[in-house]
């Protein structure tokens, strides 16, 4: 098979997998069988389309194909009386063995894909298993994708992904949207899960590389699918407004030799205007639907001060850390309170931010969090108290797992050297 044939298909199937294992999980109640049938399907692609070209609508080649396939094995493993028994009257016989297939795959698209959204972010499931679910079923990653991503074995995540199918059938997580006070916690589980595969690939907690972008690119097409699919939820435009306005600033974020480089040293005519553009329509829309901004359109307008912003010093920091007031009001935590600080010191000076970030030292939360004390020792830094800050500086990069991420606070340490040089 040719390069370009491969990657077309590969193209398609990310675009179409989420829509055809959605589609056969509403058919057959178990997603775990929907993703096989759906992998059945692809095979078969691989198979026959360099020869016979890719159809005009390959989605309804996939759909049709795996509904025959998981038609033949539900017969051959003898489970297809049960499985019809289930399905009953929205699953005859009759209707399988001559399926419209244009009209089933076109059938609750925008329906199917929730509901699996809302399946693979599962409270019922360990974050770590949500997100690899999602990555798994939703952005048609395969398992040494995962994997590479979040730095584990291929075996490790093939087992994470299998228990976490297991467990959703086992707790029979009904493929269906939450309603009422339960679709609140659901949301906020689905965006918690949205948001953290964003942040491993805005900031990668481990590995050589600072950034993966490609994991920012799904959870930004998964952001954006979420708020089509449910126009309605402020936190959604919320997310979605926070992620476009910090991948805006991807190319900006990395020098020549693939170091950091921090927000206020970056080169902001390389920030991308059209993200920036939509991130605020994005906020926008979220403001307007009212009842107060949630946590994620706070943060979102957070980033907006900084996005609206030509030069580091224009920024609007008093704002920044009023808005970093009412986050720790409704969202609580010493990671928000130690962004606040940061917020504090740039509007009130470094001794403001300190004695902040001094009242954190004690939280068990934060006491193996590397960020704790690279800001200390920035914030000595500006107050020239080099020893504690290169002290606290060193402390930082024994602390990250991240290559760059140590390489960049050993460099400020020995900055802390230099001016005794002169």
């Amino acid at each position: 098979m040719s390069d370009p044939v491969r990657r077309r298909i590969d193209a398609v199937w990310r675009m179409e997998s989420p829509r055809l294992i959605a589609g056969l999980t509403r058919l057959l109640h178990d997603v775990s069988l929907a993703e096989e049938m759906a992998q059945d399907a692809l095979v078969a692609a691989l198979e026959q389309w360099p020869e016979a070209g890719i159809p005009d609508n390959p989605g309804a080649w996939l759909m049709a194909t795996a509904k025959h396939r998981a038609i033949d094995r539900l017969r051959r493993l003898k489970l297809a009386e049960r499985k019809y028994e289930e399905l009953g009257r929205e699953m005859q016989e009759e209707e399988l063995a001559m399926p419209d297939f244009d009209a089933e795959l076109d059938d609750d698209i925008g329906d199917d894909l929730l509901r699996l959204i809302f399946i693979a972010c599962h409270p019922v499931l360990s974050t770590e298993a949500r997100a690899a679910l999602t990555l798994r079923l939703l952005c048609g990653l395969s398992t040494d994708e995962i994997a590479r991503a979040f730095l584990v074995s291929e075996p490790t995540m093939a087992q994470r992904i299998v228990r976490a199918k297991r467990t959703l059938t086992e707790a029979r997580v009904p493929f269906e949207v939450p309603r009422g006070g339960e679709l609140g916690e659901r949301l906020a589980s689905v965006l918690e899960v949205i948001y953290l595969v964003f942040n491993e690939g805005y900031a990668a907690t481990a590995g050589d590389d600072w950034m993966r972008p490609a994991l920012c690119e799904e959870a930004l097409r998964l952001g954006r699918i979420l708020a089509e699919l449910a126009p309605q939820e402020p936190e959604v435009h919320g997310l979605v407004s926070l992620m476009e306005i910090q991948a805006s600033r991807q190319h900006a974020r990395l020098g020549p030799r693939g170091e950091p480089v921090l927000l206020l040293d970056q080169n902001r005519a390389r920030w991308d205007l059209l993200l920036i553009g939509r991130g605020l329509k994005a906020l926008h829309r979220a403001e307007q639907l009212g009842g107060g901004l949630g946590p994620y359109a706070l943060q979102a307008a957070i980033a907006a001060c900084h996005a609206r912003a030509r030069r580091a010093d224009d920024t609007d920091w008093m704002r920044i850390a009023a808005l970093y007031d009412a986050l720790a009001q409704i969202m609580p935590s010493p990671v928000v309170e130690l962004n606040r600080a940061v917020a504090v010191s740039m509007a009130y000076g470094p001794a403001a931010g300190l004695e902040l970030v001094d009242a954190l030292q004690s939280e068990t939360a934060l006491k193996n969090y590397h960020l704790l004390p690279g800001v200390r020792g920035d914030l000595l830094f500006k107050l020239g108290r080099l020893d504690e800050a290169r002290a606290e500086f060193e402390r930082a990069a024994s602390l990250t797992r991240n290559a760059r991420e140590k390489e960049l606070m050993q460099r400020r340490a020995a900055e802390c050297s230099e001016p005794r040089l002169h």
